[in-house]
């Protein structure tokens, strides 16, 4: 029986503000352990909360960038639970009255289409500690740093089918999350962190399969690998005659499997209740309106600027607007090297490529935009040929040099010398007599042959648009 999978993400985002959400400790990530804390983070007795306006501002925000309906009146709630990085016993989040629902973001499809992933809630609620564990002995340390940081956790529909969609998905969230500012999408500090829950069902079916929730996913490559393999793992299951079981699965990514954790809790086993020490939150149209007016360019609106401004192909411009980080590398080598197509080659083709090799973000890109419009600028002054120039680029990423002391320390100066080309060229027609003979004959697609064999003389360093020139005057 062929069966196909459900999907649906839980997206928790650390949002930027200065101090937490319901005190005045900072919210900045690090610090010495247990130094950005107070009464009222750590739950001391007779401490009362207080909310952060602008974590309310950044999470209007984030529901007007995807579709959502504002609720002109949400709750907090208390969700108990004991947990050791839990100081109070419980988190205040929201439940039955969440700031916002029913909205929706596209991802693309193979096919060059979109495809709508609703979701279901958006809401705000509060971090929890961090845990230590000693790997040489039975202790465990926390560290309450990162208790009452704003988060807003962001539910999807269960309209995701495969681990690329689910990818994709989570990608368009950190977009648009970086675009508004209100998050910095690091997965590996934990400020983005995804859990999905994952089922499969016959295909066609309507009804949804027993799902399994799998944590522990800090990278884009995690997410589609954990889902392959829960997918594959409850297939195995179904196909051996036996249930799924209902539970929390952690993902173990040096082992490429997912392990139970515990079983999975339902709403009922977190006795929520509104929040006595917290009034409902209510947000005002007018509030909406200055929120929607100081809303920043989004990816979409910036693809489609690139497309009708530097008239890339819609391609390109998809794939460069979707991270703040790499639409803005591109723009400011545009600045400096005014070829938008050229530029986007080069991105999407030999940066992106040696980023995904080293599993690196843009952010962290050894080579600035300074660096590869200067070696741009190389190639047009004729200085380097485009194969050189392959070369270079790598040297400059490993190395962080600049193009010019690259091309200088390896003497990979372009070769424009007319008479030097000349002599290398009368080598190449008398050393292959019998291909000239055929090209004179006829056979003109030798003529690349031709150009091959020159450029393999001079070690890629002869000007192709001159070696073509003398090619076709010596073999008139």
């Amino acid at each position: 029986m062929a069966y196909e999978a459900v999907i649906g993400l839980e997206v928790h985002a650390q949002l930027l503000t200065e101090s937490k959400i319901f005190c005045g400790c900072s919210a900045v990530f690090g610090g010495e352990p247990n130094t950005h804390t107070c009464p009222v983070c750590t739950g001391m007795p007779g401490s009362l909360p207080v909310l952060n306006r602008k974590a309310v501002e950044f999470a209007i925000k984030m529901a007007l960038a995807t579709n959502c309906e504002i609720a002109p009146h949400s709750l907090f709630a208390r969700k108990n639970y004991f947990y050791p990085d839990l100081p109070k016993g419980y988190q205040i989040s929201q439940y039955e009255l969440p700031l916002a629902t029913k909205g929706y973001v596209e991802i693309p499809t193979a096919d060059g289409g979109k495809k709508r992933v609703r979701i279901t809630r958006i809401h705000m609620e509060e971090d929890a500690g961090k845990l230590f564990h000693d790997e040489d002995g039975p202790f465990s340390y926390v560290d309450f740093n990162r208790t009452g940081v704003p988060l807003l956790e962001i539910v999807s529909e269960p309209d995701l089918r495969t681990p690329k969609e689910a990818a994709d998905y989570l990608r368009v969230l950190r977009a648009i999350l970086q675009y508004l500012e209100i998050c910095d999408g690091n997965m590996e500090e934990g400020s983005l962190r995804c859990d999905a829950n994952v089922s499969v069902r016959p295909m066609g079916a309507q009804t949804l399969g027993i799902r399994a929730e799998v944590k522990n996913m800090n990278s884009f490559r995690h997410v589609e690998r954990a889902l392959a393999y829960e997918i594959e793992r409850q297939n195995k299951v179904l196909e051996q005659g036996d249930e799924v079981v209902q539970e929390t699965r952690l993902w173990d990514p040096q082992k490429g499997i997912t392990d139970s954790m515990r079983g999975k809790e339902e709403a009922h086993d977190y006795r929520y209740f509104p929040d006595p020490d917290l009034v409902p939150l209510a947000i005002s149209p007018k509030w909406i309106e200055e929120v929607r007016k100081g809303l920043p360019e989004l990816p979409l609106e910036r693809k489609d600027r690139f497309v009708q401004q530097y008239h890339i192909p819609e391609y390109d411009a998809g794939i460069i607007t979707s991270s703040k980080a790499l639409a803005d590398y591109y723009e400011e080598c545009v600045r400096l090297f005014p070829e938008p197509k050229q530029v986007s080659n080069w991105i999407m083709g030999d940066l992106l490529r040696l980023l995904k090799e080293d599993d690196r973000e843009v952010e962290d890109c050894p080579l600035a935009p300074q660096q590869l419009a200067e070696m741009l600028g190389l190639i047009k002054d004729g200085i380097i040929s485009g194969k050189i120039a392959k070369a270079v680029f790598e040297e400059m990423y490993k190395s962080g040099k600049g193009a010019r002391d690259v091309v200088q320390e390896q003497g990979l100066v372009q070769i424009t010398d007319e008479d030097a080309l000349s002599a290398i060229v009368e080598e190449v027609l008398t050393a292959h007599s019998q291909e000239v003979d055929a090209y004179k004959k006829g056979k003109e697609k030798l003529f690349g042959f031709f150009v091959g064999q020159v450029m393999k003389a001079t070690q890629g360093k002869a000007n192709p648009r001159l070696v073509n020139e003398i090619l076709q005057k010596k073999l008139r």
